[in-house]
């Protein structure tokens, strides 16, 4: 069992130097502060079954409590939780900036993983369990870097909201929605945030280092298939089977190929990708050029096209009965802009029999990145990385950052992490053997505390 050990102080301008000096009390709770949140399992199986988030929201409020600050709890239902508190910066005239992060996490199955998904065990200089990536190493940054600076005095140029959230991996529905509809005022002067899934490397080689920053995210359709049919006896031959008309417009939906369609986040992307590898893009073979990606190819390929993935079946009850119904899950992704060719598409495949209905729907977001802000990102990141290079891009899936953006905040993706080459990152995200370097960790915290100060 091994921990890295914080960054030794250095000189003014280098990495580890004068931040490393300023955090070095946070990047020796960072680890323990994420191991802990990891330990308190807030697993989320949506349609609200799960533990909840109160025990989370709870030591949240105990660590921003202990420095000083006044959190509030808010519980949309029993056990359903959020953490908010706001930190006054030196000129709170000025507008005000969210981090926002979740504390529920997926399920996780412990006979799969190599260390118990809840148990935060710190092995080969990694914390590991569910949530270290998705993300509880986010809220444990925040936590060090906010406790940090409390304990010294040091405000931040602006007000800074944080927002620890319920729900957020069932569509935030009892946490961000829930407070975004019920408690605007929570968030009152704040135009801009940050959150998760971006902000971290992807090193192309020792003297180049890409840190993804998420602009834009894809909407979503998750929806309920349902055929009705002539329900009869199995030994029976039935030209009207549910099951088999299903089945058909499933399979047909799960083996599409969606055309590509060029978003100008990815535009951008991909111009940048080309010029940082030195390639020539070929428009017409962009699976290539994604695949130099490794395994963040994952995470990036699915923002050319809108997807539509099947994900459940369900129908009967007995194995000589022939269901009048069946039904099917599927998870609908749409690129910004393209949500009608998105619906228009999934009715022509799925055809006439097929009803569809959502379950959970949410929009598709795209800012630039530009600015101030996106201005913080970059230097603060190379002030600890001078190979980092910072680059925007879409998320496939979707975060919190959907309901604070009904408040007018233009929201980013940043959670910045400096990764080793061989970790499988995308990969971690809902996975088995989620874990998160601690000298990451650290890397993050000294990242987070030059971004307060210059945003």
């Amino acid at each position: 069992m091994s921990q890295s050990s914080p960054a030794a102080g250095g000189e003014h301008g280098v990495p580890g130097g004068e931040s490393g000096r300023r955090t070095a009390a946070a990047e020796r709770e960072v680890a323990d502060l994420c191991r802990d949140l990891i330990r308190i399992d807030t697993s989320n199986y949506g349609q609200n079954e799960g533990p909840g988030e109160r025990a989370a929201a709870e030591y949240v409020a105990e660590q921003l409590s202990e420095v000083g600050l006044e959190p509030q709890i808010f519980e949309s239902r029993p056990g359903r939780a959020s953490t908010v508190a706001r930190i006054e910066g030196e000129d709170p005239s000025r507008p005000a900036l969210l981090i926002h992060g979740h504390t529920d996490v997926v399920p996780a199955n412990a006979e799969d993983w190599t260390h118990h998904p809840f148990s935060g065990e710190i092995v080969d200089g990694c914390v590991w369990g569910r949530g270290a990536v998705d993300m509880k190493d986010m809220d444990a940054m925040t936590l060090a870097v906010v406790r940090e600076r409390m304990r010294s005095g040091r405000k931040p140029p602006r007000d800074v909201v944080l927002a620890f959230l319920a729900d957020e991996e069932a569509g935030g529905v009892y946490g961000a929605r829930h407070l975004v509809d019920n408690h605007p005022g929570l968030f009152e002067g704040v135009t801009e945030a940050i959150g998760e899934v971006g902000g971290f490397s992807l090193t192309v080689d020792e003297d180049l280092r890409l840190y993804l920053v998420e602009t834009a995210q894809k909407g979503m359709h998750w929806m309920r298939l349902t055929v009705d049919g002539t329900a009869g006896h199995g030994s029976m031959t039935n030209e009207d089977n549910a099951i088999t008309e299903l089945c058909e417009a499933v399979a047909r939906l799960g083996r599409h190929k969606w055309p590509v369609r060029m978003t100008k986040t990815v535009e951008r992307f991909l111009d940048e990708l080309s010029d940082a590898l030195g390639v020539e893009l070929d428009p017409d073979n962009l699976d290539a050029t994604i695949a130099k990606l490794g395994s963040v190819a994952k995470l990036v390929g699915a923002a050319l096209q809108n997807t539509a993935s099947p994900t459940q079946l369900g129908a009967g009850y007995k194995v000589n009965v022939i269901p009048g119904q069946a039904t099917a899950h599927v998870d609908g992704r749409f690129l910004p802009g393209y949500e009608d060719e998105f619906l228009a598409e999934l009715d022509r495949l799925l055809g006439p029999r097929v009803r569809r209905e959502d379950v959970h729907a949410d929009r598709a977001l795209e800012t630039g990145f530009d600015g101030a802000l996106a201005e913080a990102m970059r230097s603060s990141l190379r002030a600890e990385d001078p190979a980092a290079r910072t680059i925007p891009y879409m998320l496939a899936a979707g975060t919190d950052a959907k309901s604070f953006h009904d408040l007018g905040i233009r929201c980013f993706g940043f959670a910045p992490l400096k990764l080793p080459p061989e970790l499988d990152f995308a990969g971690m995200f809902h996975g088995v053997d989620e874990r998160v370097p601690v000298d990451a960790l650290q890397f993050g915290v000294r990242v987070l505390d030059r971004f307060l100060d210059a945003s």
